[in-house]
């Protein structure tokens, strides 16, 4: 009788092998989750950016449609900061510069080029922002003209 109370029930060496697959198991599985979750949010945010960037790009046409003298006039200045769709940062985009209630900075950079006596202003709207995963950033090129040269 007293084999039978050895052998039956688990040894002390069979319940920590069950309890270190079991925490392998639940780290993998939150790892999987965590790394889910951030693949998740950095998509939100380049979609949300590239929302910006096409909306800076869109303000830039009205711009230009609008006074295209102006417009080159500004576009002398190579780098704008777009916190607020507005010409008010003349400069490069710096901390506390983030478009309204998010994470995003949106940049402009001109560069003008003169090809047979017609003027190519390009333009670069570049949207970034910065995470636990580090710098991040969407770019959206545009060429505009002047629409009295043709």
């Amino acid at each position: 009788m007293s084999n039978k109370k050895i052998n039956s029930g688990q040894s002390m060496f069979e319940i920590v092998v069950a309890l270190a697959v079991s925490a392998l198991i639940i780290t993998g599985i939150v790892s999987l989750v965590a790394g889910s979750v951030r693949n998740s949010t950095y998509s939100k945010n380049s979609s949300r950016a590239a929302v910006y960037a096409q909306q800076a790009t869109e303000w830039l046409r009205g711009q230009r449609d609008g006074d295209i003298d102006g417009f080159l006039v500004r576009a002398q200045s190579p780098v704008w900061c777009l916190k607020d769709l507005s010409w008010t940062l003349q400069r490069a985009c710096i901390d506390g510069d983030e478009v309204s209630d998010t994470l995003f900075k949106r940049q402009l950079n001109f560069s003008i080029t003169t090809d047979n006596n017609k003027t190519l202003i390009e333009t670069d709207v570049t949207v970034y922002w910065q995470d636990s995963q580090g710098k991040h950033e969407v770019k959206s090129a545009t060429n505009f003209s002047d629409w009295r040269q043709r």
